[in-house]
């Protein structure tokens, strides 16, 4: 009589976890990029289906506060804090449309234990206390912290089988590039801002900081050791599909602008020379916009806790010095030790064209006609300041 009444309960407890695994369809949801450089990199989110009472819930590790006190300063320093929310599917789903920003799902193929689990970490991590998290974009950021949650539910069953993927070292600099290389000033801002350490291959688990990394990551990731071998992803749809802007670099970029730039340096160094003038003027606020950009970027290799900010070789040409060079230049009577400055100047310029070339840091294509431009007039000045100006 036991034993009838323990092989009935297991049928029942065989059934209700049956029902169970039916309950919830969990899936990957990953966004395109959209037009501002906040969105420009896509979005990865956690879709809850509960396919009984029709809840349909999204969680989201890609929130942040543009109102909270000293945003900018805050993020630029590495101390600003990103949240996980929840929203529901339609209201998600209505901001990328009207976007037109394209969202693709994958539904995954998790067991009912599995499904539980997950669900159980995200109501977990979205408690008051837990829901905060200190943002790192290469290693800590909405997409990772999607990537992460799957993987600490099923561990080691998680097989991810990046051997698949085609051979091609990036650096994490280059997979920047891929997002924003058309939104050339914005290229060239992190660029400036971001210094040799992005200059190193990134893994295939670390290009997972990218969305669309994390996408092709689950379509080749398998589950095993809970039953037959089954791919992570069992069925992908297209939920939004617009059509990709053209890409462009816009009427006004800095390729031109540097060149124009360049070729009016040259010009007024010729008819310098020609006719015994310095045109102290232009060289003023060429070294002092230099200086100002050097003070930024000391500002973030010594203050920022953000490590890819630091070891910035940048300031081999754009140094903070040329400021003081500027405030200099516009006195009648200089001190010797600028003539040393000139050639230290020249010197850091060409060091920061050694260190292009031999890999140590890729900086950004534009800034060419810069280096031209600082290598120019410092040779210029250093061999005749002394002519229209007095050393002593």
């Amino acid at each position: 009589m036991n034993l009838k009444k323990i092989v009935i309960s297991l049928f029942f407890l065989l059934a209700i976890s049956s029902l169970q695994a039916q309950q919830y369809q969990i899936s990957l949801l990953t966004c395109d990029p959209g037009e501002e450089i906040y969105s420009s990199f896509g979005h990865s989110g956690i879709r809850v289906l509960d396919l009984t009472t029709g809840r349909d819930m999204v969680y989201n590790y890609g929130t942040f506060d543009f109102g909270a006190p000293n945003f900018v300063l805050n993020f630029a320093g590495g101390r600003l804090d990103y949240f996980l929310s929840v929203s529901t599917f339609d209201r998600f789903i209505a901001e990328y449309n009207y976007f037109h920003r394209s969202v693709r799902e994958q539904i995954l193929s998790l067991n009912e234990q599995q499904k539980l689990e997950l669900i159980s970490f995200l109501e977990t991590n979205y408690l008051p206390e837990n829901r905060a998290y200190r943002y790192d974009f290469f290693f800590d950021n909405c997409a990772t912290r999607v990537r992460d949650a799957i993987s600490t539910v099923l561990g080691d069953q998680l097989v991810w089988h990046d051997e698949v993927q085609e051979p091609v070292d990036k650096t994490f600099r280059q997979l920047i590039d891929e997002m924003v290389y058309y939104m050339t000033w914005s290229d060239l801002g992190i660029d400036l801002a971001l210094g040799s350490r992005l200059d190193r291959d990134a893994t295939p688990l670390e290009e997972q900081f990218l969305p669309k990394y994390v996408e092709g990551a689950f379509g080749r990731a398998e589950i095993q050791g809970d039953g037959p071998t089954r791919p992570l992803v069992s069925n992908t749809r297209v939920i939004l599909d617009f059509e990709k802007p053209a890409g462009s670099f816009g009427e006004i970029n800095p390729y031109w602008i540097f060149w124009l730039i360049a070729i009016i340096f040259t010009g007024i160094t010729f008819i310098g020379f020609k006719k015994g003038k310095l045109f102290i003027g232009f060289d003023v606020a060429f070294f002092g916009i230099l200086g100002i950009i050097g003070l930024v970027m000391s500002a973030l290799w010594i203050g920022s806790e953000i490590p890819s900010t630091k070891y910035n070789w940048n300031i081999l040409w754009a140094f903070p010095g040329h400021l003081l060079l500027a405030i200099v230049l516009l006195k009648k009577t200089i001190k010797p030790w600028v003539l040393k400055y000139l050639l230290f100047a020249l010197i850091m310029a060409d060091a920061a064209v050694v260190f292009w070339i031999l890999g140590w840091q890729s900086f950004h294509p534009s800034i060419i006609p810069l280096l031209l431009v600082l290598i120019l007039r410092t040779n210029y000045l250093y061999y005749n300041i002394g002519k229209y100006k007095k050393v002593r």
